[in-house]
């Protein structure tokens, strides 16, 4: 039976009683009045798979720059994903947004580099497990709007470790989740329970210490499982799994059992040819399905190689020609692999653009057909993956790092510096790294320790300028401090939903807001609630065109006839951007 609630808009004049309405309308008046509530991120209806470009995003876990074949790995073997990069595009600069994972992955997801991102520590540095908000928006938001369906299947690294909040990926424009939402439940590859959307689905086999049922196998076929189940609809797959990142667990040894290895660097090695099998699974499927040719794939990795629990980077040579590890603002602790592929829409070759993990978000909006918030630090590389030769770059790329654990290898190559706030940015050729005397970020600049690389002569920062070209060396430090905002300010973009009141009388603010660059015609507010309240509409909730930077504001008046119900509210605003509808939602629950 259909839930029994009116959209309300501003075209209502008078107060009106919906459940009378509703039951006339649906020809079924004896019937007693059903309510759903329908999730905070809702979907339009599905669109057929032959006019949409389909997304697999591929996020690895501490994979280093060199632990890939295609980047000149030699001991471990990845011939999945080095097909992939001899087919595809493989990008030689590509860069994580900060040297450790929860910084780099909200920046990944939003956009914003992290002298802007809303998560800049992971949770043991100042403010424990870092958490999204209402604020943030992300490139699942962006795609979700027009009609995607979303899912994340894998690490989704924030918190609470809790349902129904603003920074739970239900709320931030997945559809479908399923894996680990807090940083450090991700570092379990044997965990007792995962989530899936808001419930905690327990694994009875790995109870009590119990190491039966290894999570990536659970979220290879998970994931293979959303692309089955949206092979005739456009999707965008967020897949994280957990592997390389310590602890080095993996129970499918093959080839490396007999390697005279310790057990750490044998199994790690094998959690780095776990990712290449799921990222073959993953394309097999895409091709079995004959979606190959209309999806776009995306792998890299959150920051560069890990140190811990007795695997040894060096062995590996895991950040190829590059200086430092996870944690080092120099280039192997944020310079990692990035492969695009697509048979049809991704060219062959190599690139040497500077390009940052915040492009994906207005990149895939560019591919899709949707709009993009205009105040994100990324740039659409859109034209790049069409075959362009000359894309978009960066004035500079900003990195910061709030980090207090160090490890060893980390420690020394930052010269006993690990632990210390520090920051990089690099404009052209030219890098500059600055290490404060502590942890605070406030310590004037003289009491900085400042250098300077030329990466296009010196791209294993050896050989430091900083003394021999102090004006260039002052101008990027410049730079590096008219990229931080301790709280960066976002244009209003979507829809926001405010109530006040309270008892049985309340008055709702909807806004939807075009922070896009492009006008939005058709705009509309619609406002759904429960039959048997009364509602009246203070003005129109429609306009026939939105500019970029202007929004549309509605209000309404509503009496409820039960105080003591808990009734979830949700409004709709939808508009079309270019030739197509898109569609935001907010939701408010009343106590």
């Amino acid at each position: 039976m259909p839930s029994r609630r009116r959209f309300l808009t501003g075209a209502a004049a008078a107060p009106v009683a919906l459940a009378a309405v509703t039951a006339c309308e649906d020809g079924d008046a004896a019937q007693p009045a059903r309510h759903t509530v329908e999730p905070a991120v809702a979907a339009p209806a599905a669109r057929t798979p032959s006019n949409r470009l389909n997304f697999v995003v591929v996020l690895a876990d501490d994979l280093g720059y060199g632990e890939l074949g295609s980047y000149g790995q030699q001991l471990m073997h990845t011939p999945r994903l080095d097909t992939l990069a001899a087919e595809g595009l493989r990008f030689t600069q590509a860069y994580a947004a900060a040297p450790v994972c929860a910084p780099s992955r909200c920046s990944l997801l939003t956009g914003l580099h992290s002298g802007h991102a809303t998560v800049r520590t992971n949770p043991w540095g100042p403010g424990g497990q870092g958490a999204l908000t209402d604020r943030d928006f992300t490139f699942a938001e962006a795609l979700g709007a027009l009609g995607y369906r979303t899912g994340l299947i894998g690490k989704w690294g924030f918190g609470p470790n809790a349902p129904d909040q603003p920074s739970h990926p239900n709320s931030r424009g997945f559809e479908e989740f399923y894996g680990y939402l807090t940083h450090h439940h991700a570092h379990d590859y044997f965990p007792e329970y995962l989530w899936h959307n808001g419930t905690r689905e327990e694994i009875p086999a790995n109870k009590g210490g119990a190491q039966q049922v290894y999570a990536p196998d659970l979220i290879s076929e998970r994931a293979l499982g959303f692309l089955h189940t949206h092979r005739d609809e456009p999707f965008l797959l967020y897949l994280a799994p957990t592997v390389p990142h310590a602890p080095s667990k993996d129970p499918h040894l093959g080839e490396y059992a007999d390697r005279p290895w310790t057990g750490p660097n044998r199994r790690h090695a094998a959690q780095v040819t776990t990712l290449d099998t799921l990222v073959g699974d993953i394309t097999d499927k895409l091709t079995a399905l004959g979606l190959a040719d209309r999806t776009v794939v995306l792998v890299t990795s959150d920051n560069g190689p890990h140190e811990e629990a007795g695997t040894d980077p060096e062995l590996f040579d895991g950040n190829g020609p590059l200086r430092g590890f996870k944690r080092n603002l120099y280039e192997g602790g944020i310079r990692v692999p990035l492969i695009a592929w697509s048979p049809r829409h991704v060219p062959t070759g190599t690139t040497d653009r500077p390009t940052p993990l915040t492009d994906l978000l207005p990149t895939l909006a560019d591919l899709a057909g949707a709009p993009a918030p205009t105040d994100v630090d990324g740039l659409s590389i859109a034209p790049l993956l069409r075959g362009s030769a000359h894309p978009a770059r960066h004035d500079s790329l900003y990195f910061y790092r709030n980090h207090a654990g160090v490890t060893a290898r980390q420690n020394t190559v930052d010269h006993g510096r690990g632990d210390r706030v520090a920051e990089a940015l690099r404009r052209g050729d030219l890098k500059a790294i600055r290490f404060a005397p502590g942890q605070s970020r406030r310590a004037p600049d003289d009491q900085w320790d400042v250098e300077l690389y030329d990466l296009a002569r010196d791209p294993g920062e050896e050989h430091d300028l900083a003394a021999a070209r102090p004006a260039q060396a002052d101008a990027l430090v410049k730079l590096m401090r008219e990229s931080w905002a301790p709280v960066y300010p976002r244009k209003p973009f979507g829809v926001t939903l405010e109530v006040t009141g309270g008892g049985a009388e309340f008055t709702v603010t909807a806004t939807l807001a075009n922070g896009s660059a492009r006008p939005w015609n058709a705009a509309r507010l619609t406002l759904d609630v429960p039959s048997g309240w009364v509602v009246h509409a203070r003005d129109a909730a429609t306009t026939a065109r939105l500019d970029a930077g202007e929004h549309l504001t509605a209000h309404w008046q509503l009496t409820r006839p039960q105080v003591s119900t808990v009734t979830t509210l949700t409004c709709r605003g939808t508009a079309h951007h270019a030739d197509d509808e898109v569609t935001y939602t907010a939701t408010a629950t009343l106590g």
